[in-house]
C-alpha cells in the first residue's frame, strides 16, 4: 500500500489472531518465492506463491473486520508484506528477463519519493493522507499482473493468451500507480502550504 494512506482502526493488541497468522505466512513466502524463482526456476511452484499471496492478502482484511481482529501487528504486517512483495516480484522478473529493468526503476522510484515526502507530512501533525480507491486500484491490477505474467511464461497455448492479458494489466496498473504519486505529490504540496511545519517538542 502507500506510505501515506491512512490504516484501518485498530480494535485489538493481539499478536496470533488469524489475520496475523496468514500475514505472516505471506511475509514467509517471499524467500520461498525468491527461491523457486531465481534458484530452482520453478515457475510453477512460485506462482502458486504469488496466488496464495493475493488470497490471503484480500482474505486477511475480510477476516479482520469479520472477526473484529484488526491489530497493531496486524496495521505493520500487512502494509509490510504488500511493499516487500512490490519490490521483490519486479526486481526478481526483471533479473529472470520477465519485464524489463526501466519497469522497475519506475516503481521502486515511485515508492523512494513517497517515502521522501513522509516527513514534510508528519512535520505538520498529520499522521497520514486520505487513502484513495484509485491507490489501491494500481496496487490491485499490479498483484494481479505479475501472477498473469508469470503464467506466460512457456511455449504453451495457455501461455500465449496469458502473455498479452498480463502485460496490460502492467502497462495499467503502472499508469494507475505513478498517477497516484502525483495526486499525492500535490496533496503535500498543498498541505506544506496550508500547514507550518511544528516546532520541536510540540
Amino acid at each position: 500500500m502507500d506510505e501515506l494512506a491512512a490504516e484501518p482502526p485498530i480494535t485489538t493488541d493481539r499478536i496470533w489472531t488469524i489475520p496475523n497468522s496468514l500475514s505472516m505466512l505471506r511475509l514467509a513466502g517471499v524467500p520461498v518465492f525468491l527461491v523457486l524463482l531465481l534458484v530452482y526456476q520453478l515457475d510453477a511452484w512460485a506462482l502458486w506463491v504469488l496466488i496464495f499471496s493475493g488470497i490471503s492478502d484480500w482474505l486477511d482484511g475480510k477476516l479482520a473486520r469479520l472477526l473484529n481482529q484488526t491489530s497493531k501487528l496486524g496495521a505493520i504486517l500487512d502494509p509490510l508484506a504488500d511493499r516487500l512483495y512490490m519490490f521483490v516480484i519486479p526486481i526478481a522478473f526483471a533479473w529472470r528477463e520477465f519485464i524489463p529493468w526501466w519497469v522497475v526503476a519506475l516503481l521502486v522510484g515511485r515508492d523512494v519519493i513517497l517515502a521522501s515526502m513522509v516527513p514534510f507530512v508528519r512535520g505538520r501533525g498529520v499522521d497520514s493522507l486520505p487513502v484513495t480507491y484509485l491507490g489501491k486500484a494500481a496496487t490491485f491490477a499490479l498483484m494481479y499482473a505479475f501472477p498473469v505474467i508469470l503464467a506466460a511464461q512457456g511455449t504453451s497455448t495457455f501461455a500465449s493468451i496469458m502473455e498479452p492479458i498480463g502485460h496490460a494489466m502492467l502497462i495499467w496498473g503502472l499508469f494507475l500507480y505513478l498517477w497516484t504519486m502525483v495526486l499525492y505529490v500535490v496533496q503535500v504540496r498543498l498541505l506544506v502550504r496550508a500547514y507550518p511545519r511544528l516546532r520541536a517538542g510540540r
